[in-house]
């Protein structure tokens, strides 16, 4: 064995599905090692006397098979892979030397020199499996596997797709693609947050990474697309030529183009795609396309810029509900959706967007349906963005105080009494 342990060892995946593991011990090591093997779809057998919580509701679950009593000469036969785990040394020697009579390699968590296999520090990001050894120095294995991981994720560490093309004998690679041309990229809507790069997601800010081409709205976190590498094609959504096409359509067109093109697009979208931003416009007429699609919800500013602002949208004693209106429609044009009656009679938080054009008639509206005059009103302009301002009024002054300050989108506009409760820590 000596010789062996000045080895270095040699990195493999196992693929375990449908394969007998045996998993000696029930008891910590098991509750971490378990989660991962189950996922791996691998047929496991539990032997232990006694287990965690957290390991027996595995059993429970019919997720491993669980036998309650201690090691046996025998139980490693069949076994593909083993995890030796228990609190008895001698039967932990036992059933090591049964695998290694049985060639079945194991791993121990008492004596990782005894052992036949060692445990990687193991991370997953994006169907990445990032696996790491450094000997027998777990910690450092955990670090470097902890910083490939966070690299990754907020996209600092790149790792493209590789998209096969048409075979040399012209057969598509994949459906409607014509013979020669690349099999069709992939787009994902990614939701922006409210405006300060920081608010993106970890994984909007990774698919940002490695796009080819980003179509961006104007409300979208336009900070981040000064970091993009010199060969990244960025799009102003509201540039993009639409001649006798709405410009939405125009929109649909431009991703499916570059889609089809092979390429990997990434529309970036202030908000959230799904929260009036006619993400699932877009992602219907990929899906006619058979364009493959990824959502990425994002921090809406229906919540984020009140609460930059100091002010929770709910509060205990004072909002129970919150309802969020598009006040792009005045509410007396025959095409607004909104029932203006039934939300005046509300008594928790109003959250409107995209209403400061029509902010006076929204206000008359309420009030004469029922809201207090005095109903409390705060208009955040740029949230979340260094150039955030707040302006605070009454149902009955919001009208002419917009006006009067200058107010311009984008603004969220919070009605209701937690607007007098915040904390004041806005910017």
């Amino acid at each position: 064995m000596a010789e062996h342990n000045e080895a270095v060892a040699y990195p493999v995946g196992l693929r375990l599905a449908g394969r007998r593991v045996v998993v000696l011990g029930g008891g910590q090591v098991a509750q971490r090692r378990l989660p991962a093997l189950i996922a791996a779809g691998a047929d496991v057998l539990l032997v232990s006397p006694s287990a965690t919580p957290s390991v027996e509701a595995m059993a429970d679950a019919g997720e491993v098979r669980w036998e309650r009593r201690r090691y046996e000469d025998g139980d490693l036969d069949g076994a593909w892979y083993a995890l030796i785990s228990t609190d008895d040394p001698e039967a932990n020697r036992a059933a090591s030397a049964e695998a290694e009579a049985r060639r079945v390699w194991a791993v121990r968590s008492d004596d990782a020199d005894a052992a036949s296999a060692w445990t990687p520090a193991t991370g997953r990001s994006e169907g990445i499996t990032v696996a790491v050894l450094t000997g027998r120095d777990p910690r450092r294995s955990a670090a470097v596997r902890d910083a490939i991981i966070e690299g990754l994720r907020d996209g600092s560490l790149t790792a493209p797709h590789f998209r096969a093309r048409t075979t040399a004998t012209g057969t598509p690679t994949a459906t409607g693609t014509a013979p020669g041309q690349a099999a069709p990229g992939h787009v994902s809507l990614v939701g922006g947050g409210p405006g300060d790069p920081d608010l993106i997601t970890v994984r909007g800010r990774r698919l940002l990474a490695q796009a080819d081409v980003v179509i961006a709205d104007r409300l979208g976190p336009r900070d981040l697309l000064d970091e993009l590498p010199p060969h990244v094609e960025v799009i102003d959504a509201a540039k993009i030529p639409y001649g006798r096409f709405m410009a939405q359509e125009a929109i649909n067109n431009a991703l499916i183009e570059h889609a089809l093109a092979g390429k990997t697009v990434v529309r970036l979208k202030g908000g959230d795609p799904f929260v009036f931003g006619r993400g699932m416009e877009e992602a219907q007429a990929l899906a006619e396309h058979g364009i493959p699609c990824t959502v990425v919800p994002g921090i809406s500013s229906t919540i984020s810029v009140p609460g930059a602002a100091g002010i929770p949208v709910t509060h205990r004693g004072v909002a129970h509900e919150f309802t969020v209106v598009s006040g792009h429609v005045a509410p007396d044009d025959p095409r607004s959706l909104v029932d203006w009656e039934a939300v005046a009679r509300l008594r928790g938080t109003l959250v409107l967007l995209m209403s400061v054009e029509n902010i006076g008639a929204i206000a008359e509206a309420l009030v004469r349906h029922g809201r207090p005059a005095g109903t409390p009103v705060a208009v955040v302009q740029e949230g979340t963005t260094a150039a955030q301002r707040r302006v605070d009024a009454t149902l009955a002054t919001v009208g002419e105080r917009v006006k009067a300050e200058g107010i311009r989108p984008p603004a969220v506009i919070v009605i209701g009494d937690v607007v007098t409760i915040g904390t004041g820590t806005g910017r």
